[in-house]
Order: structure tokens, then C-alpha cells, then sequence
């Protein structure tokens, strides 16, 4: 059963899964980082490369941010491994296979395609704090141009922290 999608002020889902290697990533390691966590449908899909190559043109500029951005689809390490060679993607991507992550996160949706009706990841953004909670969702993504917009969201997400004297 797929949670409610979670909102600004919210502590983000537990999360742990495997990348391409294996590796588990565990968000709550990642106390004291901005973490953009994003659910694409799938690897190597026109709509899906458009985002991940956006993600990846901004990377370096995330990582001076001490932002990191994770990468979640259902399909498996092997399938994330060419996806990440392919494209020269430098950040994190996990393999999400029983969909339990997305559906922790409100992201395992109903899809239609030609008629046919299936489940499947929709294509949302999160922003989460180095505390661990939810400063900004993006419920419905169009792939161009939204790792500009996520950087925006960091960036007044950041000079906030720093206002309120938060970490960051």
C-alpha cells in the first residue's frame, strides 16, 4: 500500500537500497547533507535519461552546495550500471526491485499507457535537509529543466537555514 506523499516539515522515509555495485545507501547516513532524492520510471527511457543527464550537468554544483542527488527506479544494479556508464551519470542510483522505497515515499503510483492500466514509479523530487526532514516536494515533474529548479529550491532552502541558523 503506497503512504501519502510526504510534505514540507516532515521527517523524509526510512530508505536503504542498492546501487549498481551492491552498495546499500542508507538516507539516514546522510545526516548533515542536503539530499535530493528523485523516482524516475525507469533507466535509459527518453523522459528518464532528459533528468538524469540534467542532474548529472548540475552535479558539480550540488556537491559544492553539500548537496547529493540519489537517483531511484525499480529496475535492478545491472540495469543502473549501463544506465550510469552510458551517460557518464556521477551521482547515486538505486535499484528500488520490490518497490517497497516508493511506496514508502508516495511515489508507487496507478499508470496508464495505451489503454493499459499498471503500476509503476511516478516521476517526483524531494529535497531533504541535513536533519533528515522534507524541505520541498515536487509531486509532478517535467524533466527539462527541473534540476535547475531543484537547484533553485536548494539554494533559498539553504539561505533559509542560514537565517534561522539551522544546518546547512
Amino acid at each position: 500500500m503506497t503512504a501519502p506523499l510526504p510534505e514540507p516539515g516532515d521527517p523524509a522515509p526510512a530508505l536503504a537500497l542498492p546501487d549498481e555495485e551492491g552498495t546499500i545507501h542508507r538516507l539516514e547516513d546522510q545526516r548533515g547533507r542536503w539530499t535530493i532524492v528523485y523516482f524516475y520510471p525507469a533507466d535509459d527511457t527518453p523522459g528518464c535519461t532528459t533528468e538524469a543527464c540534467e542532474f548529472r550537468d548540475a552535479n558539480e554544483t550540488f556537491r559544492e552546495r553539500g548537496a547529493d542527488v540519489w537517483g531511484i527506479s525499480p529496475q535492478g544494479p545491472a540495469s543502473k550500471r549501463s544506465f550510469r556508464e552510458k551517460f557518464g551519470l556521477p551521482f547515486v542510483l538505486l535499484a528500488d526491485t520490490d518497490h517497497a522505497a516508493a511506496e514508502a515515499w508516495g511515489t508507487w503510483v496507478e499508470k496508464e499507457n495505451y489503454g493499459r492500466t499498471y503500476m509503476g514509479n511516478a516521476r517526483r523530487t524531494f529535497l531533504v535537509d541535513p536533519d533528515g526532514r522534507i524541505v520541498r516536494t515536487w509531486p509532478k515533474v517535467k524533466p527539462e529543466g527541473h534540476a535547475a529548479e531543484v537547484l533553485s529550491a536548494l539554494d533559498e532552502a539553504q539561505a533559509a537555514a542560514a537565517r534561522s541558523g539551522a544546518a546547512g
